[in-house]
């Protein structure tokens, strides 16, 4: 059957960004308050339309940029300090997920370290970084409930997150170029939301080939005596996995 292009309808592609961080010892990502309709007033994640020239990567690349002003680094090596890790997500297809015409999301997943109060632009009448439990939990009302189906998305950008850096070094992508073991323990408790023992999290941590490296540095900005100083080692897959404790 010869194909036919008319029988298809048109629709707009789109790229969604989950934007995550630990500020505060929280996990937390970034939404943007929407200045014009559909869902004028209402929070969402950043993102915008792909334009015609581009490619997906290339336009969430952009989107990162526009509302972060990071660059987004290829996932394939440590995060710490070269700017935000930056991987696809999933896509979103419901026909009914945007009001104004048939939209299809590519959603990114992007992880970096603390980051300053950002600035609105675009559509945004503000933007701010939130708790994800404030956005998720049981506690979110019709002033912090997200636009669109975007709270799925975060939400799977979260579990995402979360195992993640179970078996892989990406947890070194929250934290800046030199930090600590105990800077490293307290984004994985951020990021899984439970307390870790720390002696315990210091042998595994040192004790996994190619996971840190230390710098030879050391810092008291923690507070107490002298730390050492650690950057992302080569590995990219953690032997033993870190594993999730159970809640």
């Amino acid at each position: 059957m010869p194909y036919d292009p008319s029988a298809f309808p048109p629709f707009a592609v789109t790229v969604d960004l989950v934007v995550l961080t630990v500020r505060d010892h929280a996990l937390s990502a970034l939404v943007v308050r929407r200045g014009e309709p559909p869902y004028q007033g209402r929070w969402a994640l950043p993102g915008g339309f792909v334009r015609a020239d581009e490619g997906l990567a290339e336009a969430a690349a952009r989107e990162l940029a526009e509302e972060t002003g990071l660059r987004a680094q290829q996932p394939s090596g440590p995060g710490a300090g070269l700017g935000a890790h930056l991987e696809q997500l999933a896509t979103y297809g419901d026909p009914q997920r945007d009001p104004r015409m048939r939209v299809v999301s590519v959603a990114h997943l992007v992880l970096a370290p603390d980051l300053p109060a950002p600035r609105a632009g675009g559509d945004a009448r503000s933007v701010r970084w939130a708790h994800v439990g404030e956005l998720l939990g049981r506690t979110a009302d019709s002033a912090t409930s997200l636009a669109f189906d975007h709270a799925r998305i975060l939400a799977d950008g979260v579990e995402r997150a979360r195992s993640k850096i179970e078996y892989s070094s990406l947890a070194t992508a929250f934290c800046p170029p030199e930090f600590t073991v105990g800077e490293l323990r307290r984004v994985y408790e951020a990021v899984w939301g439970v307390a870790l023992d720390p002696r315990n999290f210091h042998r595994k941590v040192t004790g996994t080939p190619g996971f840190l490296v230390p710098t030879g540095g050391t810092t008291t900005r923690q507070g107490g005596r002298p730390a050492q100083l650690f950057r992302a080692g080569g590995a990219t897959v953690l032997n033993p996995p870190m594993l999730r404790p159970e809640v």
